[in-house]
């Protein structure tokens, strides 16, 4: 995967987020970027790489369509919002691609969907298949049925879920902002555009700030999703989607927009891959400082022995976090005993787990190979 801008060109698979504030202009959706986004992706994929969009807009095209005054504030509104707009969006975007020899493949995911290992896997498949006969999926989150709880939220992250479930080669988040500023540049015009960021720090997850009148996101969800995929080994980069030629110049590497490094080393695939940015925690356990140290540093798998407290109610094989005795998480990871057990073998040596519990399923309450440390979890 490319980790400098130079390399950029060696990108065979694009996940490209396209945000409410780029689809619309003057209060409508603007069906001309629609066709110049569309014709740039067609260019891509004849040079023989992957795209895959993520589509903002479904609400805002929605609310406009049933003449609302302002954007809907309940859940039930959203849903019939998204459930309108996302027939006329869809429609758009597939007469836009078909004008460019591209059949779009509609593509609805709910965070639910992307929490359960085997859906996951399914919609991963679906997704390479797609790929496969050349067809460009068109991705939003399934707002019409997803209730609040169990919703991504945000497209920002939704474009980086979808960029972690096919294992994509790069991000690209297209907005109505240059890039992240040092300040925010429409109340601030001297703030200065970062043109890179080595790594996203707090510092760094501080200068974002809100999003506009349609959108649901914001610089923050653009910059965490940016940390999470670079975490996972992926660059992004956010740019102005507004911008001419936008995706061929991010493509050929030029210094445009604001480049975000993927963390070196080997990145994070299969099942931890999902279990850092898909899988939802169901329970908690709370380790003393030694145990800590042991998972943190020197690469250990969790035995009972450190555990102090468990909390929730999990079968085996749940997602769970795994906590200092400070409350900070360190981990996330497939639990090898269901939380009734969990809590008789707490504290005790390995050895002891059949004498407490009759049976010994493993000698690990989590083991290494299903931990994912909480670095890229935010």
């Amino acid at each position: 995967m490319p980790a400098l801008r130079s390399e950029l060109r060696k990108t065979r698979r694009l996940v490209i987020k396209i945000g409410t504030s780029v689809l619309f202009e003057n209060g409508a959706l603007a069906r001309n970027r629609l066709k110049v986004l569309a014709r740039q992706a067609a260019a891509l994929r004849r040079e023989g790489r992957e795209v895959l969009l993520v589509s903002s807009g479904a609400v805002g095209v929605g609310y406009l369509k049933l003449n609302l005054a302002e954007r809907p504030k309940t859940l039930l509104l959203k849903q019939a919002c998204a459930a309108v707009g996302q027939a006329f969006l869809m429609t758009a975007w597939e007469k836009a691609l078909a004008d460019e020899g591209l059949l779009a493949g509609q593509v609805l995911i709910s965070a639910d969907d992307l929490a359960d290992r085997t859906r996951f896997l399914n919609a991963r498949n679906t997704l390479r298949v797609l790929l496969a006969h050349g067809v460009v999926p068109v991705i939003n989150e399934n707002d019409t049925v997803a209730v609040e709880e169990l919703k991504v939220g945000d497209n920002d992250t939704l474009g980086a879920l979808a960029c972690a479930l096919v294992e994509g080669d790069l991000f690209i988040n297209l907005t109505d902002q240059t890039g992240l500023y040092q300040a925010d540049p429409r109340r601030d015009p001297a703030a200065e555009l970062i043109g890179q960021v080595e790594k996203v720090t707090p510092e760094i997850l501080a200068l974002a700030g809100g999003g506009g009148p349609l959108g649901t996101g914001g610089m923050f969800t653009k910059v965490r999703a940016a940390k999470r995929l670079a975490d996972l080994g992926v660059a992004s980069l956010i740019a102005d989607g507004r911008g001419r030629d936008i995706l061929r110049r991010l493509v050929d590497g030029e210094e445009t927009g604001t480049f975000f490094k993927p963390r070196p080393g080997k990145a994070l695939g299969g099942k931890k891959n999902w279990l850092a940015f898909a899988s939802r925690p169901k329970g908690r356990l709370t380790v003393d400082a030694g145990c800590a140290l042991a998972l943190t540093k020197r690469g250990k798998s969790l035995l009972p022995r450190g555990m102090t407290r468990v909390a929730g109610i999990f079968p085996a094989g749940a997602t769970v976090e795994v906590a200092d005795e400070e409350g900070r998480v360190l981990a996330l990871g497939l639990t090898n005993y269901g939380s009734n057990d969990a809590e008789k073998i707490q504290g005790c040596p390995s050895r002891e787990i059949g004498d407490r519990l009759g049976f010994c399923h493993s000698e690990e309450i989590i083991h290494r190979d299903n931990l994912v440390l909480a670095e890229g979890l935010i």
